[in-house]
């Protein structure tokens, strides 16, 4: 189901979007991540799928620098997570699983409040909503706008400054499938723009429609990585689905 094609890397050739090598992150006693090493290129969909708790979150607050590693190094857009933290932001959209936008403000008042943050021209708030299709609902309040549309704005806010790196974590979770169907297009054509995206969602279908490549972490360590008809290929062939793949790798069902 895969519907991107091999055109990972043909960009920047000098250097990965993404590298991440031996990371290792402890919290007391608990293992959060047990040292993964993973590269991703400039302008792919990387989709980072796994059980609750495997260390998802963990990873994502790592790469964005908001957390610290215990040990081991990531780079980000050519920045180390913890030594060029202040580098590293402008380079970087984040659009988090809770939606943490102004509801009083319009959606224009909300992207001209990050354009100022992020020092980004007011003209890209009029490009970005078109982007997202949200010109026509510019300056509607954004209590009046449905999940999706409030997922779009999200996603315009986290491209506001043009980063080279967008973090989706569950970006389709909880909209009605037509909705979700309108961010995954919104993925993929940033994603033809250039735009590397590290993708994590519950939702097996969409990694596979999605991603150039998948990793399946579980219990803090990544247990497969490939591309997803290669996984398929692997654990059964023709009928097989990406759910099938997880489900096996990590012997867990998947409960959404």
């Amino acid at each position: 189901m895969s519907g991107r094609g091999p055109k990972v890397g043909e960009r920047h050739h000098h250097m990965h979007a993404i590298e991440v090598h031996d990371l290792t992150r402890r919290f007391r006693r608990a293992v959060a991540l047990s040292g993964i090493t993973f590269t991703v290129a400039p302008g792919e969909v990387f989709g980072f799928l796994g059980p609750n708790g495997a260390g998802k979150t963990t990873t994502i607050r790592i790469l964005t620098g908001q957390l610290r590693p215990t040990s081991g190094r990531a780079s980000v857009a050519g920045c180390d997570v913890v030594r060029d933290r202040d580098q590293l932001m402008p380079r970087i959209g984040v659009v988090f699983e809770r939606q943490n936008l102004y509801a009083r403000l319009t959606a224009r008042d909300n992207l001209a409040f990050a354009a100022r943050l992020y020092d980004a021209p007011p003209s890209r708030i009029d490009e970005v909503l078109e982007r997202v299709g949200l010109q026509a609902r510019a300056d509607d309040r954004i209590a009046m706008f449905s999940n999706g549309m409030r997922q779009r704005l999200m996603i315009a806010r986290a491209v506001l400054h043009d980063p080279s790196v967008l973090f989706l974590d569950e970006p389709t979770r909880g909209l009605d499938p037509v909705m979700a169907r309108g961010v995954r297009r919104l993925v993929s054509s940033l994603a033809e723009d250039g735009v590397t995206v590290f993708l994590t969602t519950h939702y097996m279908e969409e990694a596979d429609a999605l991603s150039d490549r998948v990793a399946i972490l579980d219990r803090g360590a990544i247990v497969t990585l490939d591309r997803p008809e290669h996984l398929r290929a692997a654990h059964g062939g023709h009928d097989t689905t990406l759910e099938d793949v997880f489900v096996a790798v990590t012997g867990k069902e998947l409960y959404t």
